[in-house]
């Protein structure tokens, strides 16, 4: 079936294998990518069962158009299991400080946790802001003496 929302064709995948062991995904893919005529890059097959017995394997299996729809469209883990995503490690450190912060919001605020550049940034701009009216209250201000000066002369 054709997706043409998500830029993919899906299916359902069934492989007959009698006497032998299950297939692998990786001759899956590429028997699927030269079908489609497509890399095998953009294939992707999941959830795969052996029937009872043996001799049949049903999955679904996704052909994108392009590499991109697939990096846009599908799971960090399935990308994570092409090699197309490298999960950045934290170190314990970094997650109990996250944890620590998460715990002094509440609600939907606590997906913002990380976010703690931002404030920053926020901050000096209102202090810029405060910064340039405290300039002009100056300039009014010595603009008022000379006035009240040239008035007394």
């Amino acid at each position: 079936m054709t997706n043409r929302l998500l830029c993919r064709k899906q299916m359902v995948v069934d492989v007959l294998h009698a006497g032998q062991p299950s297939v692998r995904k990786t001759e899956i893919r590429e028997k699927l990518a030269k079908m489609y005529k497509v890399t095998p890059d953009v294939v992707f097959v999941f959830g795969f069962a052996t029937n009872f017995g043996g001799g049949k394997s049903t999955g679904f299996a996704l052909v994108y158009d392009t590499l991109d729809y697939a990096k846009k469209f599908e799971p960090k883990y399935r990308l994570q299991r092409h090699g197309l995503y490298e999960k950045q490690k934290q170190t314990r450190k970094q997650r109990k400080e996250r944890k620590n912060r998460m715990k002094k919001v509440r609600g939907t605020k606590k997906s913002k946790v990380g976010a703690a550049a931002k404030k920053v940034h926020h901050i000096i701009n209102i202090s810029l802001l405060h910064l340039n009216l405290i300039m002009h209250l100056f300039w009014l201000w010595s603009y008022f003496i000379e006035l009240l000066l040239m008035a007394f002369k």
